[in-house]
């Protein structure tokens, strides 16, 4: 996985970088348990502050797209797609809200079609 960032772009380098790693894990690009370069290697390859690096890193295993494994690096976790797997929380969440609202499925849907900006 070669990671790059784009100084001209408005999103962040820490950001530009998160989503790299998650779009390389939804692909297929990047395995579980490959590991990803060290803080250190990984801002000197980009010209980026360590911190901005380890900013990316921290939300990437806060999302649970990485793990750290101390001393031994940051590798991909090993939990699937974490993107699909919270999306799919958030669903089942909102199914049962709805469920406990009385609200009629037929009426769910078109709450969640308007709020993805689906018009029917």
């Amino acid at each position: 996985m070669k990671l790059t960032v784009d100084e001209h772009s408005p999103t962040p380098p820490f950001e530009q970088l998160r989503l790299q790693v998650l779009e390389a894990v939804r692909t297929g690009a990047v395995a579980p348990g490959d590991k990803l370069p060290t803080v250190r290697r990984l801002a000197g390859e980009l010209g980026l502050a360590p911190n901005t690096v380890a900013r990316a890193y921290r939300e990437l295993e806060q999302g649970e797209v990485i793990e750290t494994r101390g001393r031994l690096g940051s590798f991909i976790a090993a939990t699937g797609d974490p993107t699909r797997r919270q999306a799919q929380r958030a669903a089942a969440e909102f199914a049962e809200r709805m469920r406990a609202l009385g609200l009629a499925t037929d009426d769910a849907l078109a709450l969640v079609s308007a709020a993805l900006g689906i018009r029917p």
